[in-house]
């Protein structure tokens, strides 16, 4: 039996080369500029929501949460929808109702979002894909770096699989943030269906006043968590970066 040995050409071969060149200097650029900058701007961040006029105060909530049950901004949620057009949209024929559309509820009155809190989301989300980004990254680098499988002298590797596993659990940490906000919109909606539903329980207003002054608090303290993420992967990066760019050298080196 002829046995073939395949490898790759010589312009592939540089191309792949370039790509993990570009790749390294990426990540390093992210481990010793980008995350200590993030480090250095969240916490002038954090520091900045004490003052009396931020944003993120809870102070802010009481005037930034609107508990009125308004009517529909909908002319034919006034009169109501034909009993015809309804059962057309419930059973599945005809067009069908789009996204908040009045036309069709069953309770057409409005109880506005808290566009304080959206904003702050705003910041929130862009953080935490940023961090998602940057991990990614920096992941692919240590894989890249990763040496063949072999015996022997593996525990640069298993320091490699531990900055790994950190990176993995640093974007399931903002993976989980950013889901908070979607939460948030989900638990709001509940109280406000309810505040629409039954206006005269003074509890549903107390409750949806609540509700977002606990995500002012929530908002400031997601900051801390990106901002402390960043500060465990510079730390760890930092400590182990010999093992990282080449895990079969020195194994006097350990882990921390």
């Amino acid at each position: 039996m002829i046995q073939t040995t395949m490898s790759m050409s010589k312009e592939v071969a540089k191309s792949v080369e370039d790509f993990r060149a570009n790749v390294a200097e990426t990540a390093e650029g992210i481990v010793f500029r980008v995350f200590p900058n993030k480090i250095i701007e969240l916490t002038s961040l954090i520091e900045s929501t004490k003052s009396d006029d931020s944003p993120y105060q809870i102070s802010q909530a009481a005037a930034s949460t609107d508990t009125t049950v308004y009517p529909s901004p909908s002319s034919t949620a006034k009169n109501g929808p034909s009993s015809n057009k309804r059962k057309r949209n419930e059973d599945g024929s005809g067009s069908p109702a789009h996204a908040n559309e009045t036309v069709s509820a069953r309770y057409p009155e409005l109880v506005q979002a808290n566009k304080l809190i959206s904003k702050l989301h705003e910041t929130t989300k862009s953080e935490c894909a940023q961090l998602s980004d940057s991990c990614d990254k920096v992941k692919l680098w240590v894989n890249l770096t990763m040496p063949k499988i072999e015996d022997g002298d593996n525990f640069g590797v298993q320091i490699q699989e531990e900055v790994l596993s950190e990176l993995l659990r640093s974007q399931e940490s903002a993976y989980n943030i950013r889901d908070g906000i979607r939460q948030h919109h989900l638990g709001r909606a509940k109280i406000s269906s309810k505040l629409i539903k039954y206006p005269n329980i003074e509890d549903y207003t107390l409750s949806l006043k609540e509700h977002d002054e606990k995500q002012f608090f929530f908002a400031r303290q997601n900051l801390i968590d990106i901002r402390n993420i960043y500060a465990v992967l510079t730390d760890i990066l930092h400590k182990n970066i010999a093992k990282i760019r080449a895990p079969k050298g020195n194994n006097g080196v350990g882990l921390y």
